[in-house]
Parts: C-alpha cells; structure tokens; sequence
C-alpha cells in the first residue's frame, strides 16, 4: 500500500532511470492529456511531496501523479518485458534511450504548468520525509481540531504528509489509544511525541523493500493486517473495522486489550 516511504522509493527509482535524458516515448493515457507529447524533453526531476509524485520537465512542465490504494509505477529495460498488469490499466508511459517508466492504475495523472504546482500539494501539511519537516508545526495541525478522532487527524495530508492506513494503525498501537480517541484526550506525553514518532517510522523504512514497525525479523507489523491473529504483545485478538465516513477505504486494526479509547463494538 502506497504510503510516504513507498512514494519516496517510487521517486527514487523513477529519477534513476529518468531523470537528466531525453523522453524518447510519452504516452498519456487519460482523456485530458491524451494527445499531449512529451518527446524530445529531458526529465529534470523526480520529487516526492507526501503520498503525490511530481515529474518534472523542461519546458516548465510537471506531470504529477498520486497513487492512491493500489498504483504503482515499474521501470523496466527496454526490451524487458511489463509486469505491473493487463494493458489496460496502464495510465502513463514515459521512456528514454535504454528504460521504460511505465504507470499502472493511477487515480491521478494530470500535467500541469511547474509553477502551478502549488495548486495540487500546496495545501499539504510538513512532509515527514520532506526538507520541510517541522514537528512543531505538525502537531499544531493535528490538534486544531482536538474533537477529531486520531486516526482521522492522521490521515488528513494538510497536517502532516505521508502517513496512509498503515501507518495509522501502527502509531495508534504503539501510542496505546485507539484510532477512534479523540486527539486532544491524548496524553499529553503521548501527544508530545507523537509528530518525531511516525517521522522515526517513516525514516526507518524509506530504503526497505519489506516496510517493517516492530523490529522483529518474525512479524513485520504490530496490528495492520492482522484481524483476528493474535496481539504480539498481549495475545488477545486482533479487531478491524472501517474509519471514517465510508467515502474512502479506510482499513483499521487495533488491539482492543493494549489499546484503550473508544471503538466500534464488536459486528458493526
């Protein structure tokens, strides 16, 4: 699942193996920008901003992707090849002299003026991956609302970008509250520390290939994905349950024994 840390690796590889040469193939598949060409142009950057890919180019271009639930980006050799999935969820093409960027499933793809830029990530939150962390202002953000449930609070971007379902749950179990506890009824030891420990997640897994929260070679993840399994601390089972208003996909874990705060009943 495509948090900040993913996003960051998505980056990475993409400015490898595209950045500095010249777009020798460019294919958009969406209606807005489908007759679009990028060809001839030399990618200048890849940047990650949060959980959005902002790929730049010269002539003061950006094409900016987000990969939501299930995208993905896959460089291949050229000749290699394409395994990402079936041709028609392909959504971007983009490809140099010797490798292939390819996008699959992206809810997002536009391309937009560079100096535009702030119109798609300028309402985003400090970036726990970005130059731009600020944990003062991160915790600022995420208590102007104290009435707000935490796990809520820390899925929403404009308080602190990068942090996505799996995240939410890890931080909340290892912060000893549910996702459903109001942020401003959290400790107040607890809320000191909260903005430096997800950006000590995210920073721990930015480079990994195998996202990892406990430290444990046996179990990669204290609760995300593991209703009904037993709580690694305690042994007691595992619970989920959706967050949220139901108009996204918001899978939630929790252990209802080491994690203390309201939370949907049992069958709901």
């Amino acid at each position: 699942m495509p948090e900040g840390d993913t996003v960051r690796q998505a980056a990475k590889r993409l400015h490898s193996a595209l950045a500095g040469t010249v777009l020798t193939r460019s294919d958009l598949r969406v209606p807005r920008f489908a007759t679009a060409d990028l060809t001839g142009r030399i990618v200048l950057n890849v940047t990650p901003r949060g959980k959005h890919l902002l790929t730049r180019v010269e002539g003061g271009l950006t094409l900016h992707s987000h990969l939501r639930m299930d995208g993905s980006w896959r460089v291949y050799a050229n000749g290699q090849r394409w395994s990402g999935g079936p041709a028609h969820r392909i959504r971007a093409i983009l490809g140099n002299a010797e490798r292939t960027a390819v996008g699959y499933r992206l809810p997002v793809l536009e391309l937009l003026r560079t100096t535009d830029e702030d119109h798609v990530v300028g309402h985003l939150g400090p970036d726990l991956l970005g130059p731009d962390w600020d944990p003062s202002l991160a915790l600022a953000n995420l208590l102007r609302d104290p009435a707000l449930p935490l796990g809520e609070a820390l899925l929403d971007q404009r308080n602190l970008a990068g942090i996505g379902n799996v995240y939410k749950s890890e931080l909340c179990f290892l912060l000893g509250v549910t996702p459903w506890l109001p942020i401003g009824e959290l400790p107040a030891e607890r809320t000191a520390q909260l903005p430096e420990l997800a950006r000590k997640l995210l920073e721990h897994n930015r480079d990994r290939p195998v996202r990892s929260t406990t430290g444990r070679r046996d179990q990669n993840l204290f609760v995300y994905g593991r209703a009904a399994r037993p709580c690694l601390r305690c042994r007691t089972a595992v619970r989920r349950a959706d967050q949220g208003d139901g108009s996204r996909d918001r899978p939630t874990y929790w252990c209802p024994a080491c994690q203390h705060g309201p939370a949907p009943a049992p069958g709901s």
